[in-house]
């Protein structure tokens, strides 16, 4: 009986994991890669920005949005003569089934393309692909995830193209 327990967990946990699983094996490819620029931040240091005072309502609601975060991480290459072609097997990494596609912008030279995983109407990843003709960038957003800051957060701790989502609805659509 205990097997089918362990079993049972293994497989819930795994079906969690997985599409992080996917995006963590680009993550593990190019990691070594010194070309790459790599960003990771644990939950713990994100529950150490909840300790902050904070005055204003806003910032307040930002540092709640925060305490939620389970994890981030980045990876990028600038001046880049393979940025297209990074940006196109990242992309193609995507699980489609577990992913929506939230947003997708074309900027000048870059495309971004913007996905969630969400459960019973709460996002627990956004995934964003950005691609031009020399930068490359993805980044991966995990915990329980409000769209509302994430573009306030973005901008706090300098990461580009989250500001994009200030168009984007409490119900991940983008405004009209």
């Amino acid at each position: 009986m205990k097997k089918i327990y362990i079993v049972i967990i293994v497989m819930m946990a795994a079906q969690g994991v997985f599409a992080q699983d996917i995006i963590s094996k680009f993550f593990n490819k190019y990691q070594n890669d010194e070309s790459f620029t790599q960003v990771t931040i644990s939950s713990k240091m994100f529950s150490l920005f909840t300790n902050m005072e904070v005055e204003n309502k806003e910032d307040q609601e930002v540092l709640s949005a925060i305490s939620k975060l389970k994890g981030l991480r980045i990876l990028g290459k600038e001046n880049t003569s393979d940025a297209r072609s990074l940006y196109k097997e990242a992309f193609s990494l995507i699980p489609t089934k577990e992913f929506e596609e939230l947003m997708s912008v074309r900027d000048k030279d870059k495309d971004m393309k913007f996905y969630i995983k969400e459960s019973g109407g709460k996002i627990s990843e956004l995934v964003m692909i950005m691609g031009g003709t020399k930068d490359f960038m993805v980044l991966s957003l995990f915990g329980e995830i409000d769209l509302k800051q994430v573009s306030h957060i973005g901008r706090k701790m300098n990461v580009s193209g989250l500001e994009k989502l200030e168009n984007v609805k409490d119900n991940g659509k983008k405004h009209e």
